[in-house]
């Protein structure tokens, strides 16, 4: 599949639609989403890599950038738990790498998801030791995604997550702040739907 949508929430759906076909097998994910700000690839380098050494849940992680195929160290802790790598290709963002947990890989793709220029994030992040993933990771994800959006308020904001559908419950002020949580939740890897039940508080 190739082309451009307007919203991550299309790019998901559709990919979901078409897995669900019988006899689809694999699938090439070619499907971009229009970026909010246009940039060059340059531009959404510095801004993801700065997006991951300013978050304090990556602060033991070195961090790569690759610049004309060659890699520039960013942060290399002494007593680094992981690494990741980010590339950056037609505004296209990968990272690579490992890190100590599921949460932490997510948080990086969120991270790399919210530069307004960012097309597509591939997260190829592996996760060292391996350890199960579960529904409470995917929640408790989304939970400090939400927390760590500054144009949000999560005080009345509950989410429950099944089989990989996440589904947001509660009140906000503002109908800004009920279409941004859905937009959090599904930038966080292994969501494959969100249900969207937030009320505007009157």
């Amino acid at each position: 599949m190739e082309g451009e949508v307007d919203h991550i929430a299309g790019k998901k759906l559709a990919l979901e639609a078409v897995a669900r076909v019988p006899g689809v097998s694999i699938i090439v994910d070619r499907l971009h989403v229009c970026p909010a700000s246009p940039m060059r690839d340059g531009e959404i380098r510095d801004k993801v890599r700065d997006a991951l050494l300013e978050e304090v849940a990556l602060a033991s992680s070195a961090v790569r950038v690759w610049v004309k195929g060659e890699p520039e160290i960013a942060r290399e802790p002494p007593d680094a738990t992981g690494t990741i790598d980010v590339k950056v290709e037609n505004g296209v963002v990968t990272l690579d790498g490992d890190v100590a947990g599921h949460g932490q890989k997510r948080i990086a793709g969120v991270l790399a998801w919210w530069v307004p220029g960012s097309r597509d994030v591939i997260n190829g992040i592996g996760v060292t030791p391996p350890e199960q993933d579960s529904e409470a990771g995917i929640t408790d994800a989304v939970l400090q995604v939400l927390e760590m959006d500054p144009f949000i308020n999560t005080e009345s904001i509950q989410v429950y997550t099944r089989r990989a559908v996440v589904t947001l419950d509660g009140t906000v002020p503002r109908e800004v702040e009920r279409k941004l949580a859905e937009d959090d939740a599904w930038y966080v890897f292994g969501v494959d739907k969100v249900v969207n039940r937030l009320a505007i508080r009157v």
